[in-house]
């Protein structure tokens, strides 16, 4: 659960006080476990909403852009991919700002639609598309400067 926590913090000491708040949670709260999918799928969830807390009460989730100010999409973004290990990947998302990192993260990597991380992060679906596209934006300047 570390790997989920430092997907929304690039901070180490900061991923483990919130992979300490999920642990504390999930103790707390194993009894309210259904049963109804896996386990691991349940306590991801605990974990991803400890971090979506701690950015909230950080205020850090009020980073924007318009669609209307996104630049256009490389076409060599996926063929450079490819060719980067997880742990480069994983460092260049920890580098984005966080409200960029924490929708793509959300989007990107946990599959929530935009709908849903609106609803848990308190914006519109709007400002949630926009917010993945700069990510993915950042991401790929970040990978172009590897060519």
């Amino acid at each position: 659960m570390m790997g989920v926590c430092l997907r929304y913090v690039s901070d180490r000491e900061t991923a483990r006080d919130i992979l300490q708040e999920g642990f504390v949670k999930l103790f707390t709260n194993v009894d309210s476990y259904l049963q109804e999918g896996p386990f691991e799928a349940w306590m991801r969830k605990v974990f991803v909403n400890s971090a979506l807390e701690y950015l909230r009460k950080m205020d850090i989730l009020k980073e924007a852009i318009s669609l209307d100010q996104a630049p256009e999409a490389s076409s060599s973004f996926h063929s450079v991919l490819t060719e980067l290990s997880a742990q480069e990947l994983l460092a260049m998302v920890q580098e984005l700002p966080a409200g960029f990192r924490t929708v793509f993260n959300l989007f990107a990597i946990e599959g929530y639609s935009h709908k849903e991380i609106g609803e848990m992060l308190g914006i519109t679906e709007s400002t949630s598309r926009s917010q993945y596209t700069r990510a993915r934006q950042l991401l790929q300047k970040k990978i172009g400067k590897l060519l």
